[in-house]
């Protein structure tokens, strides 16, 4: 029995994720389904490397994971299954592997596997599937792909820091209206250096001038920043969802793509 995990941009809505999972019960029918989500924006394989790089270390080694989001295959984009720490991935190499992986694993294979259909478009459900079953079987990655070493890059900005600045960009927006940005705890503790802070939200006069640790430190309603469980810098407002007033994306108007400003107080250095 292994696990096979689904991220996809399909949505919910129509058959689609419903024709995947029984395809891999028709070949496997002891898988373990698990639905990562669904909801990945079209073709956004930032957010889907966001969604699945915080959650994919949770799951037992051997898990197989699918990646369904931008699948298709050009002269430049394979089809790959890579095994990487004891985990699984298959997936087109349209950039959201150089983003999953720090350095490239040692075992990357492109796969070998051709939709048995006379259209090709929909390579989730009958190419994924099959390498995801056959190895889920015990089948040797050797026997569907050849051996590779190379992946398309995919560059994201980076936050940028100077003495007394960090320039970061939101990178995910969660189902709360939570916004997350590409600010790291580490980054932001160095720059830092004790200092006191404003963060400059998009909408002129909000800001921010102290971390929170969870959502409860403010009132109901109130606007806050804090690191979440992936180490981002979060803006939120606590309890800030549909009906009670919004999220923070809707109250400050922020959205993929943004800039968040911190900047620290420049302290002069005193003399003895």
């Amino acid at each position: 029995m292994k696990i096979i995990t689904l991220t996809t941009d399909m949505g919910l809505k129509d058959y689609y994720v419903a024709s995947v999972k029984g395809t891999i019960l028709s070949q496997y029918p002891e898988a373990v389904i698990v639905d990562i989500s669904h909801q990945i924006a079209p073709f956004d394989v930032v957010q889907a490397f966001f969604v699945l790089s915080n959650c994919y270390k949770d799951f037992p080694k051997g898990t197989i994971h699918i990646i369904g989001v931008n699948p298709f295959e050009t002269d430049n984009i394979r089809h790959l299954l890579i095994e990487h720490e004891g985990h699984y991935f298959i997936g087109a190499d349209n950039g959201i592997f150089s983003l999953l992986f720090s350095k490239n694993p040692a075992n990357i294979y492109e796969l070998n596997l051709v939709e048995d259909t006379l259209t090709q478009s929909f390579p989730t459900k009958n190419i994924f599937t099959k390498a995801a079953t056959h190895i889920a079987k015990g089948g040797r990655p050797e026997i569907i792909g050849s051996r590779t070493d190379s992946l398309n890059k995919l560059q994201l900005f980076r936050a940028t820091a100077e003495s007394n600045i960090i320039k970061g960009t939101v990178i995910y927006i969660d189902s709360y209206g939570n916004v997350i940005t590409n600010i790291s705890i580490q980054l932001f503790n160095e720059v830092r250096k004790n200092r006191p802070f404003k963060i400059y939200l998009t909408r002129a006069g909000y800001t921010i001038s102290k971390i929170s640790k969870n959502y409860n430190e403010v009132p109901e309603g109130e606007k806050l920043a804090l690191f979440s469980s992936s180490g981002h810098l979060e803006i939120a407002i606590n309890k800030g969802v549909e009906g009670s007033g919004g999220g923070a994306n809707k109250l400050f108007g922020l959205k993929i793509s943004d800039t968040i400003t911190i900047e620290f107080e420049d302290i002069p250095h005193t003399s003895i």
